[in-house]
């Protein structure tokens, strides 16, 4: 295959805008599949939690074939915290399709993605997607569109960007906009046409010494650790004697390929060579890693690692301690714990892992609550029983100053719910950067706040809009830090003692405030059972049973009242907690507890 047919592309966009929808089109229209077989919403996002949730969380590659040019496209996550994905899918691509809702706009996460693309010098292509939808002002986005490359820097190459519109669910795409409710392109010749026209091809020569930067790894357990990159220059074959290198003046290891692949559509198809700009996988090399280029053993040409911003959030990960622990788990100790971590870090380039003082304490460094309690998800269902810490945020000194991260948060709410948000971003030391009512009865809201303040401020925040709002946020800069803010406002319900939750307790303890636990529930001493209806804790009898007498009256067995409890899913329970308190995370259970089991050791702590 000659290097002049390889077009590289990344589709970048904010959540829920139709990356993955508008994937499935191109390969459908490219012939790569048939419309009867299954849709490629289930094959990219082919994670579990993924299908659960419906966003991108893992950067994936496919390819489709488009009048003789072959063109690889990476299908990124939109979500900041999964900011580490995006970066390494960047370093393998030469131009970026940027998805925008036609309703919605840049959002927070377009805005990171995109500053990404901007800074690596790659030319954007904006599509406007979902143009047919009711409420769409395609005018309006592509304007918002420049205003936000300006705003990020884009020189005036970049500021030239092509358009196309674009309906993803219904196939079409077109370089004009049409009347409304009607179809203004054909299919998606349009799309494909424009990515030819504006994505550079490879410049890279066959002949000159290899050199392949390694951008995501895969593991088979038929062949070990899978290397993918995009090679810059030179030509791989399979059996071929290789230098592996982490940048410059990293370590050097020999190597010898075993394998070399190529993405067609979405399989992955065995190749006797490859040449520059194409994405190939490779295996053979044990000590293959993230950032680490393939090379020319006689004439290395290693390039720079590749660069991740840094972690902004951190929580300590402990072995479990409770009296229940054991019970549902197959990995219980530091040592399973600490391995799957390293494991973890060998994919999760924006992870970093760390050993505490304490025995059986790790401290796991990440870029969101999003991205930490997804590695947790993933834990507790291969089997991982542990607890963990609330969130804290990584400081850093400036100058002797000490600083915190920011973020940048938009809300997307009605107007009846305005003034209860803007009180509470405000009482977190938020700043109102902008605020724009859409003129249909929502208001967007834009704010600088310390991201100590939006942890645990999505629950009260879908509170405050009765469900309707839409929040993001993302990462901005470091600040001097901003000062205290306050805490959860209501204490907590504590099991005083180990056994069994009976119905009576529950009636008993309904007005006291609402339950995490159902009948029959275990509970031990220390375990949070519910949230006070006041501000401060309070030791409960969970398991008290009803006394039995031969004494009646009327009326003494009216039928008992209990409210529904509260579902304690993992992110409620991480966002949920405050310092003296742990999330105990089983295979089957998310249970929260108190440091401290013990009251009189919790009176104790709370004196030192």
């Amino acid at each position: 295959m000659s290097h002049k047919q390889i077009r590289n592309i990344a589709i970048i966009a904010h959540v829920d805008h139709g990356k993955t929808t508008m994937v499935d089109q191109l390969l459908r229209q490219s012939g790569t599949f048939a419309d009867h077989e299954k849709v490629v919403d289930t094959v990219m996002d082919n994670n579990a939690i993924e299908k659960e949730r419906g966003i991108t969380i893992l950067a994936k590659n496919c390819a489709v074939t488009w009048e003789g040019t072959h063109i690889n496209i990476v299908d990124t996550p939109g979500h900041a915290d999964f900011g580490g994905e995006v970066e390494r899918a960047l370093s393998m691509v030469d131009g970026v399709l940027l998805l925008i809702d036609a309703q919605e706009g840049p959002m927070p996460q377009t805005r990171f993605v995109t500053k990404k693309a901007l800074a690596l010098g790659l030319k954007p292509i904006v599509v406007v997607n979902k143009v047919d939808k009711p409420g769409a002002n395609p005018d309006k986005v592509v304007n918002a569109a420049f205003d936000l490359f300006d705003k990020l820097g884009a020189n005036d190459e970049q500021l030239d960007f092509p358009v196309v519109y674009a309906s993803g669910i219904n196939g079409w795409s077109s370089l004009e906009e049409g009347p409304p409710n009607e179809q203004w392109g054909p299919d998606m010749s349009a799309l494909f046409n424009t990515i030819l026209k504006h994505v550079p091809s490879q410049k890279g020569d066959p002949a000159a010494p290899l050199q392949l930067q390694i951008s995501a790894l895969d593991f088979s357990t038929f062949v070990g650790r899978i290397g993918v990159g995009r090679i810059s220059q030179g030509t791989i074959k399979p059996m071929m004697d290789v230098m592996v290198m982490e940048g410059p003046d990293g370590k050097t290891i020999k190597g010898r390929v075993n394998q070399v692949l190529t993405f067609q559509g979405l399989d992955r198809v065995q190749a006797t060579e490859a040449g520059p700009g194409e994405i190939v996988l490779i295996n053979g090399i044990a000590d293959i890693g993230i950032g680490v280029t393939i090379t020319d053993p006689i004439n290395p040409t290693p390039l720079p690692m590749l660069k991740v911003d840094e972690p902004t959030l951190t929580m300590n990960f402990c072995v479990n301690t409770s009296p229940l622990a054991g019970r549902e788990g197959k990995y219980v100790t530091s040592r399973q714990i600490w391995d799957r971590l390293q494991k973890e870090l060998q994919h999760n380039v924006a992870l970093r892992v760390k050993e505490t003082d304490e025995e059986g304490i790790f401290e796991v460094m990440g870029r969101g609550e999003l991205h930490l309690t997804i590695l947790l998800e993933n834990m507790r269902r291969e089997g991982y029983e542990l607890a963990v810490s609330k969130p804290r945020v990584v400081f850093r000194d400036i100058d002797g100053v000490r600083h915190e991260p920011i973020e940048l948060v938009t809300a997307d709410i009605e107007e009846q719910h305005q003034g209860g948000v803007m009180q509470a971003l405000g009482e977190r030391k938020g700043e109102l950067v902008n605020m724009e009512p859409d003129g249909r009865g929502r208001v967007r809201l834009e704010y600088r706040i310390p991201a100590r303040g939006l942890i645990g401020f999505t629950n009260e925040f879908l509170n405050l809009t009765r469900g309707s709002g839409l929040i993001s946020n993302i990462f901005d800069s470091y600040e001097p830090h901003k000062g205290d803010i306050g805490g959860r406002k209501n204490g907590v319900l504590i099991s005083m003692d180990d056994g069994e939750i009976f119905t009576y307790a529950l009636g008993k303890l309904d007005d006291r405030g609402r339950m995490f636990v159902r009948a029959n529930d275990p509970v031990y001493e220390g375990m949070i059972v519910g949230i006070h209806s006041r501000d401060n804790d309070l030791v409960v009898n969970a398991t008290r049973t009803k006394q039995l007498t031969n004494f009646r009256v009327s009326g003494k067995e009216d039928a008992i009242k209990i409210t529904p409890p509260i579902e304690c899913t993992l992110e409620y329970g991480v966002e949920f907690i405050e310092d003296d308190e742990l999330v105990e995370i089983t295979p089957k259970s998310i249970r929260l507890r108190k440091r401290h089991l013990k009251e009189s050791d919790r009176k104790r702590a709370s004196r030192a």
